[in-house]
């Protein structure tokens, strides 16, 4: 099996802590836990069965956790010096980030708290493990061909996305169809007096 690609869970928690704090927003712990466990189950949906991070989500009563961030992050965000992860795992936190953090961490709840890997950890008792085999079999499975006006009715709130839909292209295409490179728009600094 394939290293994780990122050297340590705290090290997702602080890019999505980062990043919301980016876009003006307290990112919520719950949510946070949410958001890691889907970067996690996605992240082996796409590059098949690899780890995000080196860690293990438990099944608490209140959704997916890491149990060591945790803890640890229980009480105020603790002195670790995040290292810079791959641009590949920033790139596909990015795609996370924006499916899914608009969401609030109530609606992220019932989103994963309806899903199959963790209910089946959960009926196993409290702290039980989400194994990385059961997320990578649930979301990585395709939704049904449904007829187009059904479509609306057949995926349940409980459906995820699939990994397409996760993951965010590098490459767009312009007016014509050619491929074209997009780079973040940076304004011009102002001329100091």
């Amino acid at each position: 099996m394939a290293s994780p690609a990122a050297p340590s869970s705290f090290d997702i928690a602080y890019w999505f802590i980062d990043r919301a704090l980016d876009d003006n927003e307290y990112l919520q712990p719950q949510k946070l836990h949410r958001l890691m466990y889907l970067a996690q189950a996605y992240f082996a949906v796409a590059y098949h069965g690899r780890m995000l991070m080196p860690a293990v989500f438990v099944a608490d009563e209140f959704g997916p956790i890491e149990p060591n961030v945790f803890r640890a992050c229980a009480i105020q965000r603790p002195p670790i010096e995040a290292k810079a992860l791959p641009d590949i795992v920033t790139h596909f936190l990015d795609g996370v980030w924006r499916r899914f953090g608009q969401h609030s961490a109530e609606h992220l709840n019932r989103q994963v708290n309806g899903h199959p890997p963790y209910g089946a950890a959960l009926a196993a008792g409290a702290g039980s493990e989400i194994p990385l085999k059961a997320m990578v079999a649930f979301y990585g499975k395709k939704p049904p061909t449904v007829p187009e006006e059904q479509a609306s009715t057949a995926m349940s709130a409980a459906a995820p996305p699939p990994v397409e839909q996760v993951l965010r292209p590098r490459v767009m295409r312009s007016q014509n169809g050619a491929p074209v490179s997009v780079q973040k728009w940076m304004p011009p600094s102002k001329p100091q007096k």
